[in-house]
């Protein structure tokens, strides 16, 4: 593995920390203050601004390698930098969640028809999506669960259950969901499910409620949705029925990436301005970063920080390399480390700020959300631990021996 980044990657890190310090964060006020006036889930007109500049200073669409050109490991460091402002930036470069996976979904496996009608919005900027999978009834950290079914009926499929936390679905240009149900109980575990595309509007899918996160109402929300006798067409259906399991794992392994690294992103902000209010602050005689326990608080968050990181390269390059299934237990390894080093930076920051640290005049609060709710997206800390315990039970070691107690002669 090579540290250093290649030029394309090199050139667009700096194209990306131009737009960040010269538009984004000037903008971050603008957007905040718009929804503060305005319902939460609308959409701040700073964010077109934003989007038409990104694309003229060529920053849209880095997270597709075959749009892009980028690897993984090459895109890596642009999602860092995106986590940086995580409400504004991923989305002004068209590179936000869940439209990114979703976009991998159809390009991977969407039929020319599909990639037509939503795709190319979606790479366009023009529309938005979510992706129904979660649900309130069942463990949803285990995929074999869903209960929503999806029926074969003539030319169409109906579809019956409830979700919930379906990212994106509380903005209004989200017009089209991408839901996980299962067409056949009777089948294997892994091959009762599929998945099939739901407009927005289609008769009998209802919008219950937006659900707050840690308090926060996200401006693209994250909806409660039933759906009650839901028509669509045949075509709808992506990719074949029983696919619907493996086009997860397929459409989580790089997003695992994306949102690790956006991850680090927050945490070196959170540091940045906990050295700042360290050095900025007076207590007991003298400023706060002459505390030896801030310099050890700043200290351990500088080594969680860069572990975490290489961590993320490392898995980012082995999928790369040899795809998602090859890097199994890599994904699960950042999936669990970086949103628990973001914690613990934040945490400290939070200390460093005291009062001032867990209110809306600075962004570590909505980190600290953000970091909580990361242990549990895309799967639960829980369920990845369990992976990597499963992984490391099997791996091959140059020297194996008996951990059994020897007798005495």
């Amino acid at each position: 593995m090579d540290f250093e980044p290649s030029p394309r990657a090199a050139e667009l890190t700096d194209k990306m920390w131009d737009f960040m310090r010269e538009e984004v964060f000037p903008a971050e006020a603008d957007y905040h203050g718009y929804l503060a006036e305005h319902d939460p889930h609308d959409h701040p007109p700073v964010l077109e601004k934003l989007k038409a500049s990104a694309r003229e200073r060529g920053l849209w669409n880095l997270f597709l390698p075959d749009v892009s050109g980028l690897t993984n490991l090459e895109y890596a460091s642009i999602a860092e930098i995106t986590g940086w402002s995580p409400f504004l930036a991923p989305e002004v470069i068209n590179c936000a969640a869940p439209d990114t996976g979703n976009m991998e979904v159809l390009h991977m496996f969407g039929t020319d028809e599909q990639k037509q009608r939503y795709l190319e919005p979606l790479l366009a900027g023009e529309i938005r999506s979510g992706f129904a999978m979660t649900e309130p009834l069942v463990a949803s950290s285990d995929a074999t669960n869903i209960s929503t079914r999806i029926e074969r009926d003539g030319d169409e499929y109906v579809i019956n259950g409830r979700k919930w936390f379906i990212s994106g679905s509380a903005d209004q240009r989200c017009k089209i969901f991408i839901v996980m149900g299962k067409t056949d109980p009777g089948a294997e575990t892994h091959r009762q499910q599929s998945m099939v595309l739901v407009e927005r509007d289609t008769p009998g899918m209802t919008i219950e409620r937006h659900l707050p996160v840690m308090g926060y109402q996200d401006q693209h929300g994250h909806s409660e949705i039933v759906f009650d006798d839901v028509r669509v067409s045949a075509t709808n259906l992506v990719r074949g029925e029983g696919d619907g399991f493996m086009i997860a794992q397929a459409r989580l392994g790089p997003g695992r990436i994306h949102h690790a690294m956006r991850a680090i992103g927050m945490a070196e902000r959170a540091l940045g301005l906990m050295v700042s209010r360290a050095q900025e602050r007076t207590a007991f005689g003298g400023p706060l970063i002459e505390q030896g326990v801030v310099q050890e608080q700043i200290a351990n968050s500088r080594l969680e920080i860069d572990q975490a990181r290489l961590l993320v390269q490392k898995t980012a390059w082995l999928i790369d390399q040899g795809g998602a299934k090859a890097a199994r237990g890599e994904i699960s390894q950042i999936k669990v480390a970086a949103p628990a080093a973001l914690s613990a930076v934040v945490d400290r920051a939070i200390d460093v700020f005291g009062a001032a640290g867990v209110t809306e005049d600075f962004p570590i609060a909505r980190f600290a959300a953000i970091a909580r709710t990361l242990r549990i997206v895309d799967g639960p800390d829980a369920v990845h631990r369990r992976t990597i315990a499963r992984v490391e039970t099997r791996r091959e070691r140059p020297y194996v021996e008996s951990a059994a107690p020897t007798s005495p002669e």
